[in-house]
């Protein structure tokens, strides 16, 4: 009896040994307590696996400037107007989320402690669907057609391309000397079938020699500061071949008529060859410089 309870014993050690060599050997260990049955996510586990949740957002629901299901150009920048002044700007951007049906590399930039904005590197490619998310508030919006306007100080001709393609040709009048128009690249704005301008807004009285107050038709703003492309019949003979204007983009009442009903709010215009300064990135639709 002792003699084969002992030979059992031995037996047991060797094969433990064994076990023991061949484990270290893989470099392996595995632990299965006693009585573990494996366990599949989702089947009753008491501890399931759980994706890491997104950035809590740490302000109130912001303003989105794109309305859900608006279609805009390519050009159109993300601009998104918080109630109150945010400290923390990393973990802000961090709890708002771009995504869109291309791939579209960005960045944020800050313009005030209560708006931050986002715009793809270059120009967003055309038909392009985007949903922004941000501390409850969202926006799911389109990307049109690319329509955009180059006009060159050399030629003074405003041509239009639509996805790549010449669409129109419209001779123009630039700003003359003195009041050279900024080049750079400028974000379609409002438009407007008729607006009054007025000299006195940025500081030339209208009784000045270059003062005025005028009112205007199809007006389409491309800048805050007050450059738009409009109708100026009083000025056709002049338009693609000198300049005449006090810096907007004259050009006849047809072809204004046309860029008004045609274009849309993110459109591009594109600015060189003046002897004016570059449009501020800080005018509003100056984000490209």
């Amino acid at each position: 009896m002792h003699y084969e309870a002992n030979r059992q014993q031995s037996h047991r050690l060797r094969r433990g040994l064994l076990l023991t060599a061949a484990i270290a050997a893989t470099g392996a260990l595995i632990a299965v307590p006693a009585q573990a049955q494996p366990v599949l996510p989702g089947a009753g586990s008491s501890n399931p696996v759980v994706e890491q949740p997104a950035p809590q957002a740490t302000f109130a629901p912001p303003n989105i400037n794109i309305a859900d299901g608006e279609t805009v150009g390519v050009a159109q920048p993300i601009i998104i107007t918080f109630k109150d002044p945010i400290e923390d700007r990393a973990a802000a951007e961090r709890a708002i989320k771009v995504t869109s049906s291309a791939n579209v590399p960005g960045n944020f930039y800050w313009t005030g402690d209560k708006q931050v904005r986002w715009k793809p590197t270059e120009f967003w490619p055309a038909n392009t669907d985007v949903t922004v998310v941000a501390g409850g508030t969202t926006s799911s919006f389109h990307i049109g057609d690319a329509l955009v306007a180059t006009v060159d100080d050399a030629t003074k001709v405003i041509t239009v391309t639509r996805n790549g393609e010449v669409v129109r040709e419209m001779p123009t009048s630039l700003g003359k000397p003195g009041y050279e128009t900024p080049n750079g690249t400028y974000i379609v704005g409002e438009r407007l079938e008729k607006m009054t301008m007025d000299s006195s807004t940025y500081g030339v009285p209208v009784t000045d020699p270059e003062g005025y107050k005028l009112e205007v038709e199809y007006a389409t703003r491309l800048s805050n500061s007050g450059i738009f492309i409009h109708a100026a019949p009083w000025s056709v003979g002049q338009q693609g071949y000198s300049n005449a204007s006090h810096g907007c983009l004259n050009v006849s009442t047809e072809d204004a008529k046309w860029f008004l009903e045609n274009s849309r709010r993110g459109d591009a215009v594109i600015v060189t060859g003046t002897q004016g300064p570059t449009l501020s990135a800080g005018d509003g639709l100056g984000d490209w410089n």
